[in-house]
């Protein structure tokens, strides 16, 4: 964390300075699509960003990299430990733990709903134990708290030109969106784990299963029927962003193009998978550095931009238009059905926190 994003914050503790300065380091280290985005945000409202990021990121490391022999017991301790700090932190009690200490600084100082953690904690938690997911239903159910919350932590920080409650289903969608898309990036590296975020029932469609997907994997033989799976789910994923894509819209301006990027470079990410053929098995599809820069370049210029408006001045811009639809299949479509019910179930609660914050171009700060 730099000075000059602390100072522009308000935190003046120098724990808390420390503490929020580790969480920048492992944004910097492991986001690198996030972190990028993240620069783009007025300087106020970074440090709160990089806060999130590290308690997330943080608690991912217990499940998955907790040490190469670290057992389930051993790792559901560790999460019991960081569950614990987490409820003392955030009942006003001191901890040592500097993603800990950082992220309940930032969530008491935007308002963030303490239940947005809690059930980001509890799908942590299912990681240790579950490794299949029959239906697309039953991965979205994970996803609400892996990742639909992260977006909505994301909100207060972020601010909205609309209440607060009618950009949160977008937010959610767009967590869900990064997360699929990740999933489909990484199949190769959780089947290592022993893991598929696939649906099943999405893969039989293809004649797909687990089995095929690591034989694939450890021979590093192709197959057709793995190639028109991950076509499909890639097809699901892009649905999902439509679904979340009007979102950015309702966001404060000054923080709009900072999501904008993010939602181009990682659906970008799809593209790379398309263009490497669907071997994610096998590897790691990944964007340019050039590409990279050159939306990481526009995303600058609209941010400037728009902090050179005047408050006033600052209302939803137009809508962007959907992109093309992909080729329609039965599971893009099953999908967007069932993530467009989300969005009107996904925030149930959240109306009091709407009157009580409102819509707030001033949350955060006021230069993300």
């Amino acid at each position: 964390m730099t000075a000059r994003e602390l100072d522009a914050a308000g935190i003046t503790d120098p724990r808390l300075r420390a503490a929020y300065t580790v969480c920048r380091r492992l944004n910097a280290r492991h986001g690198r699509t996030y972190f990028l985005a993240t620069r783009l945000l007025p300087v106020d409202r970074r440090a709160a960003v990089h806060a999130l990021y590290g308690f997330a990121r943080h608690a991912d490391d217990i499940v998955d990299d907790l040490g190469t022999d670290a057992t389930t017991e051993e790792r559901a301790a560790a999460l019991d430990v960081l569950e614990s700090q987490w409820r003392h932190a955030v009942q006003g009690g001191e901890v040592r733990e500097p993603v800990v200490m950082a992220a309940a600084d930032a969530r008491a100082r935007h308002h963030i709903p303490e239940r947005h953690f809690t059930d980001f904690l509890t799908s942590m938690r299912s990681d240790l134990t579950v490794e299949r997911y029959p239906t697309y239903a039953d991965l979205h159910a994970y996803m609400h708290g892996s990742a639909a919350v992260i977006g909505l932590q994301m909100v207060p920080v972020l601010g909205t030109v609309v209440p607060r409650a009618e950009a949160e289903p977008y937010a959610a969608a767009l967590g869900r969106a990064f997360q699929l898309t990740n999933f489909l990036r990484d199949v190769g590296e959780d089947l290592d784990r022993g893991r598929v975020y696939l649906p099943l029932d999405l893969l039989a469609a293809y004649g797909v299963d687990p089995d095929l997907l690591m034989w694939s994997r450890m021979t590093g033989c192709r197959d057709a029927r793995i190639t028109d799976a991950l076509r499909a789910a890639a097809a699901l994923t892009r649905g999902v962003y439509r679904e979340a894509e009007p979102g950015i819209a309702r966001l404060s301006p000054v923080s709009a193009p900072c999501v904008r990027t993010a939602f181009v470079l990682y659906r970008d990410i799809l593209t790379a998978i398309e263009r490497d053929g669907y071997a994610a098995v096998h590897r790691r599809a990944v964007v340019g550095r050039r590409r990279r820069a050159a939306v990481a370049g526009r995303g600058l210029v609209a941010a400037l931009t728009a902090r050179t408006l005047p408050v006033g001045s600052r209302t939803v811009p137009a809508v962007p238009t959907p992109s093309r639809t992909d080729s329609g299949t039965t599971w893009a479509r099953s999908g967007a059905e069932l993530d467009r019910t989300a969005r009107m179930t996904e925030t149930t609660g959240t109306t009091e926190t709407t009157r009580t914050t409102g819509t707030t171009e001033t949350a955060g700060g006021g230069e993300r």
